[in-house]
């Protein structure tokens, strides 16, 4: 309407032409005259006519810095005015929580500092407005009070938003469906009913997700899909909603059509590739002839050949399954069809997002640099040796095409807090309040050196250790570390101390093995022993433990903290008697392994389980010192049963002192063991998927003995938590001893920072 006025105006103005004698710009302070000047294109000895005014008007208008514009002619002298439209001063939204705050004004398209535009503003509130409905909050209001600020050059601008309400789904209709209900769609779809309870914490409270109901008619055919129902049409969602009440009906109508399964499957394949296609259809594929059709084996299967048709250099290969379907006998054949293209080799390697590791450290773990042909395992094994290192929250080897036959990997890392603080505490019948405590960094300066320091304390003692490894010396295959500790622990029945240190040398041995061996010297005093114990055969006084401890691991894991597939193997020996007086073997075997069901069910559910065992073998039972003994128990053993409190037991009546005094009564001494073996089935779960907390259940099982595993069996139960902090991996559980016996030392809660899960 402004401009329509100031229009008219100049119309009236200049009814007849004049020559332009000067140029005067008044009320210009973000433009300069020059530029004004040069926008309005005028010039002294112009004519100045309606056509020229309109033309100058509009121009300077279309700047955006205007909200007032007219032309004044004396005589020739022409003065143009303006009006500026005042600086955005201050910018506040009222009635929204802060997270919310931090949001909106990333969106508003505004800001401080800019000209106040009516239109802007106008949009900014829409876009509140919008940012609600998108969180399933309806009839939001955005009102906007602007108040001048000093003069009307700035001014503050509040926006006051009076947030809708949300619209509860009370119930979802699947018109037409027999052969699925609610239950089997509600995983896949984003708008579901709301459930009892459903304001707290873990429930869906079924608010609506307006912008999600397009994508969740194609979810639910795609569940159709997945059962065979290839010919399945799901309508547009239907939302029947109670404005007075808020809360809405949704419905899909649904025709299911007939089921089908698979008919011959087959794979068109050129003959250099030399691939065995009768082999892969027989052995290989998850979707075979005569099984209900599933669309997800059918892209399983796809990306399975397409790797390994990768796997020989053609990253370019595409596998089109070109389907046929008998609506008659209600079976789909299906050709894989391999189009391979040409053989790929790698370019150029680019690591980005290590600001802190340096390139070599990375470089070093690639199985495919320049040069190389393409090779899809090779890619992926590489991406997991790196998430292995537990450097990185994040690995990604991004594929950049160049030619038909070359490419550019970049890997791209996103780095996470290699420095961690590691800790425990719990609290046992026997031991009190137990606290460990530690500081380790994984990734030195970014050079790949680790270092620590732990230190563990309870009501019986102190011990702690300082260590430092390189593990690729020079960058070779070779590693180098070492370790000093000492101990004091102030047992019920004895008191113990050692210090010494030992020197560890590796070798990495193919992809996923490391061989290992190790030197320790250890001296030890066992002091103040209970006569029951000393009765047990148990010596009082010093020992020295020469050692030698060659070790291998095999680690095909695909990450450090919080692996979801593969295992690892270790099997290790601690042969003492290298000089000293402390002579015995002892074997450790252990073995995990994780399965991530994410592609089979659609849930990141992850099952593991480990197992460890152990055997010592020694011919003179009063050289070995009672530390030596196997014992179970422990947050990383016996989860509910205190540090090595699980052992054989030894019944000692009427023993007699140094001074040959006779104490009466029998107790059951704990003896130590010789062979052992425990091992745990865990279940984990995604609660938070943002905050990276998960659930899990456990189940502990575990047996000790001098001669055999059966001698003294305990078991646990307990769920618990675990969180990817940023002081590292946290672990909290909640454990019921199953089986204890009289003397057992248990807790009932315990936690530790910095193991893997």
């Amino acid at each position: 309407m402004k401009k329509f006025i100031i229009l008219a105006f100049a119309l009236i103005s200049f009814g007849a032409a004049s020559t332009i004698k000067s140029i005067t710009f008044n009320g210009f302070v973000h433009i300069s005259n020059n530029a004004a000047l040069d926008m309005t294109r005028l010039r002294i000895g112009d004519e100045m006519n309606d056509e020229v005014s309109n033309r100058v008007i509009k121009t300077l208008y279309s700047q955006g810095y205007f909200k007032d514009i007219y032309i004044e002619d004396n005589n020739g002298d022409i003065i143009i005015h303006a009006k500026e439209k005042p600086v955005i001063a201050r910018i506040d939204i009222e009635g929204v929580v802060t997270n919310d705050q931090k949001s909106i004004t990333t969106i508003l398209g505004i800001k401080k500092g800019q000209m106040y535009d009516e239109r802007a503003s106008a949009t900014a509130k829409e876009r509140v407005r919008q940012f609600y409905e998108v969180k399933g909050f309806f009839d939001t209001i955005v009102d906007e009070v602007v108040t001048p600020i000093n003069t009307e050059n700035s001014v503050h601008v509040v926006y006051k938003v009076n947030r809708g309400e949300n619209i509860t789904i009370k119930k979802v209709n699947l018109v037409g469906a027999k052969v699925k209900s609610y239950s089997d769609i509600e995983p896949a779809v984003e708008n579901k009913e709301r459930e009892a309870l459903g304001w707290m914490w873990g429930r869906n409270g079924g608010e609506v997700k307006i912008f999600e109901l397009p994508n969740d008619s194609e979810k639910i055919r795609e569940e159709y899909f997945k059962s065979g129902y290839l010919d399945a049409k799901v309508s547009k969602a239907y939302l029947n909603t109670n404005f007075e009440g808020y809360s809405a009906e949704l419905s899909y109508y649904i025709n299911e059509g007939e089921q089908y399964k698979a008919g011959e499957i087959s794979i068109d394949a050129p003959e250099f590739l030399e691939l065995d296609s009768e082999k892969i259809v027989k052995s290989d594929l998850k979707l075979e002839q005569g099984d209900t059709f599933n669309t997800d084996w059918l892209k399983r299967d796809q990306k399975m050949i397409t790797d390994m048709v990768a796997d020989k250099g053609y990253a370019y290969a595409r596998v089109v399954p070109l389907t046929a379907q008998d609506p008659e006998n209600h079976t789909v054949d299906v050709k894989y069809q391999i189009l391979p293209n040409e053989e790929v080799y790698i370019r150029n390697v680019i690591i980005s997002g290590n600001d802190k590791t340096l390139d070599r450290i990375i470089r070093r773990e690639l199985y495919l640099t320049e040069g190389n042909r393409y090779n899809r395992a090779d890619l992926e094994d590489s991406k997991n040796a790196l998430k292995r290192k537990g450097y990185f929250e994040d690995v990604e080897i991004k594929e950049h095409p160049v030619s038909d036959n070359q490419m550019d990997l970049e890997v791209a890392v996103k780095e996470t807090m290699t420095g961690t603080i590691t800790g425990g505490i719990g609290y046992g019948s026997g031991d009190g309040l137990l606290l460990s405590a530690g500081i380790s960094e994984n990734n030195i300066f970014g050079s790949g050196y680790q270092g620590s320091v732990n230190i563990e304390k309870n009501k019986r003692g102190l011990n702690g250790s300082i260590g430092l490894t390189n593990p690729r010396i020079y960058d070779s295959e070779y590693s180098l570390g070492g370790t000093v500790f000492a101990n004091d622990w102030e047992w019920s029945n004895y008191r113990e101390k050692n210090h010494g240190f030992n020197i560890t040398a590796g070798r990495q041995i193919g992809r996923y093995t490391n061989a290992y061996i190790s030197y320790q010297l250890q001296k030890t005093n066992i002091s103040g022993l209970n006569p029951f114990y000393a009765e047990a055969g148990y010596l009082n006084g010093k020992k020295t433990k020469s050692s030698l401890l060659p070790r291998v691991i095999w680690d095909n894991t695909d990450d450090h903290y919080l692996p979801r597939s593969g295992f690892i193997a270790s099997t290790g020996f601690e042969i003492a008697g290298l000089g000293g007086d402390t002579k015995f073997v002892r074997n450790d075997t252990g073995f995990s392994i994780y399965k991530g069901l994410a592609d089979d069910i659609g849930w990141d559910l992850i099952l593991r389980y480990k197992a460890n065992f152990s055997y010592l073998w020694n011919n003179d039972e009063s050289k070995l010192p009672i530390n030596e003994k196997l014992f179970l128990g422990g947050m990383q053993s016996i989860r509910g049963y205190d540090h090595r409190s699980v052992s054989p037991r030894k019944t000692i009546c009427n023993p007699m002192d140094e001074y040959g005094r006779t104490y009466l009564g029998c107790r059951d001494i704990e003896t130590g063991g010789k062979v052992a073996f425990q091992n745990s089935v865990e279940i984990s779960w995604p609660l938070i998927n943002r905050i990276k907390l998960r659930g899990m259940a456990f189940y502990d099982f575990g047996m000790i003995g001098q001669k055999r595993f059966t001698e003294e069996k305990r078991s646990s139960v307990g769920v618990g938590i675990e969180w990817m902090t940023f002081i590292g991996p946290l672990q909290v559980v909640f454990v019921k001893p199953i089986g204890k016996k009289d003397g057992d030392q248990t807790s009932s809660f315990e936690f530790n920072i910095g193991q893997r899960f």
